[in-house]
């Protein structure tokens, strides 16, 4: 039996996305669908265009030389997404073409990730994403525009990485009500805290989370809690039937902790941690707590998350994430893209 074969345009090429292009190759023989890349588009490095098929490995070689990809300039990218889709017109009616959407979190108002999502699905591509953005500030209007033009917007790479939270739900729980959540959403976050446990210093955990590509391009959205609100307001927006931002989340930190606080709390039995929860009534928080030590969240190490589930049927349902990092966000987009391929 033939696979089925998606056109791909990434908009956004940094280092989810060109990760996730790599496992796609890795892959192959394993995924239930063919794809071709007819256009990469950036926002440093311009943009590269190909009706046939743009050529990756040769994009991703001139990105690493920081090198142009050959066009700079001449077009914005909602006005590319419009060159790619009216050229690919055919293959859009047809179900096939996916906007690839990896731009970088803007926590004021989820744009311009927001703009190019509604272009795309507007055009008759699907979407799939692993910015919070725009499940965080508009997952109502855009799950309804996806809904009246037939698409799918799918963001599983939008929280815990690859492990899938709203798979899971969507897929595998039919009529079961999520009643809230608890839980540690940010790698950056946690790693900081468990360096700090071991004696290493804030600014040394920290940069290594950068140098991996795991921390967010601006550091103050992992350390001040910006992003675990990001996931928060997403998760209650898909899970809680919520409309919220992550400017309605009360908020704090790590910014503050110091080792004399680690060392209060491991001595009383407890150990900090951030932690994100939310319930039905609207009310979400992130902030940091002490944990006893007999609590699923205590025990994470490193990069490790949780997010433990409350649910009417089935009491409280948790996933624990042991490793996470680049290749599990970059797994969730090609774990969406097959999502779209069984139903072409």
């Amino acid at each position: 039996m033939r696979k089925p074969r998606l056109e791909l345009i990434f908009v956004g090429f940094g280092h989810v996305a060109r990760r996730a292009a790599g496992l796609l190759d890795e892959l192959r023989p394993r995924l239930p669908f063919e794809w071709t890349t007819v256009a990469v588009v950036t926002a440093r490095h311009g943009y590269v265009r190909a009706d046939g098929g743009v050529d990756v490995a040769a994009a991703l070689e001139r990105l690493e030389s920081n090198a142009s990809l050959g066009r700079e300039g001449e077009r914005s990218t909602l006005e590319l997404l419009d060159d790619v889709c009216s050229a690919h017109g055919e293959v859009a009616e047809a179900g096939r073409l996916v906007c690839v959407e990896t731009t970088v979190l803007d926590i004021a108002a989820g744009e311009p990730a927001i703009s190019h999502v509604r272009r795309a699905l507007g055009l008759g591509a699907h979407v799939v994403t692993a910015n919070k953005g725009p499940v965080a500030f508009e997952y109502s209007t855009l799950k309804q525009l996806a809904e009246a033009h037939h698409r799918r917007f799918l963001f599983e790479g939008a929280v815990m990485d690859g492990i899938p939270i709203f798979n899971l739900v969507r897929e595998t729980l039919p009529g079961v009500m999520v009643q809230g959540f608890r839980g540690v959403i940010n790698s950056t976050t946690n790693h900081i805290l468990t360096c700090l446990e071991r004696g290493q210093s804030f600014d040394a955990a920290l940069a290594q989370m950068q140098a991996e590509g795991i921390a967010e391009a601006d550091p103050s959205l992992d350390v001040d809690g910006w992003d675990a609100a990001a996931k928060t307001a997403a998760l209650m927006n898909v899970l809680l039937d919520a409309r919220v931002t992550p400017h309605d989340i009360a908020r704090g930190g790590i910014r503050g902790v110091t080792a004399a606080d680690i060392a209060t709390a491991r001595a009383d039995g407890k150990r900090l941690r951030l932690v994100a929860a939310a319930d039905r009534g609207g009310r979400g928080r992130v902030g940091i707590e002490r944990v006893d030590a007999a609590d699923p969240l205590a025990g994470l190490e490193g990069q490790q998350n949780a997010l433990l589930l409350e649910t009417d049927v089935l009491g409280e349902v948790g996933i624990l994430q042991r490793d996470g990092g680049l290749t599990q966000t970059a797994y969730a987009l090609v774990s969406d893209l097959a999502t779209i391929a069984e139903r072409v």
